[in-house]
């Protein structure tokens, strides 16, 4: 069973960046060219099929009206700037996780943390407003960054899909990350050894 997103239009402030929800009106020329950039794209399924504003704008819209996914945008403070999105779901409310999953799709933001800073807020807001107990994320091997980013935000490599995704014309391992809520006093006594 999924778990409904109160979408309320707030947004979540961070240092340097913020997040709002992602609106139909961010399907912009700017948006595509970040879709259909092989660089920016290179980590991401999207990357096999050419991005239009018909696609883009059908994809925002499926992400706008599921009540079970936060679909945000990572806007820097000082201009507003859009420069990627964060996406946090489908929330499973039984089980009380979500995936979480990014694209700074602006090139000139990329290595100086904005990436980071959005995993942070994201992982706040699961824990701290959703009152989730875990938060999971998986990488291909070769994203060093995306990796990175998520374990300076106290997530775990928890174990590595061998040979699963075709990327740069080999089948690479995907890395499987995960967080635990720290608020939460859950007993370890299933934990397997």
């Amino acid at each position: 069973m999924k778990m409904k997103i109160e979408k309320n239009h707030s947004v979540i402030n961070g240092d340097r960046i913020f997040l709002r929800e992602v609106e139909l009106a961010d399907v912009n020329q700017t948006y595509i060219q970040w879709m259909n950039d092989p660089e920016v794209t290179q980590y991401l399924e999207s990357r096999f099929f050419p991005q239009s504003m018909e696609s883009i704008s059908a994809f925002v819209k499926h992400q706008i009206e599921d009540p079970h996914v936060a679909f945000l945008a990572i806007c820097l403070n000082e201009n507003k700037l859009h420069i990627g999105n964060i996406k946090l779901g489908p929330v499973d409310v039984i089980h009380r996780f979500a995936d979480v999953g990014l694209v700074v799709g602006d090139k000139k933001f990329w290595g100086k943390g904005y990436g980071n800073e959005a995993i942070g807020l994201v992982v706040k807001y699961a824990f701290q407003t959703l009152n989730l107990n875990k938060l999971v994320a998986n990488c291909y091997q070769l994203n060093k960054g995306a990796i990175k980013a998520f374990r300076k935000n106290g997530f775990e490599i928890e174990g590595v899909w061998s040979k699963h995704h075709f990327c740069k014309g080999k089948y690479i391992d995907t890395v499987l990350l995960g967080i635990l809520n720290p608020n939460r006093n859950d007993s370890d006594e299933d934990k397997i050894d």
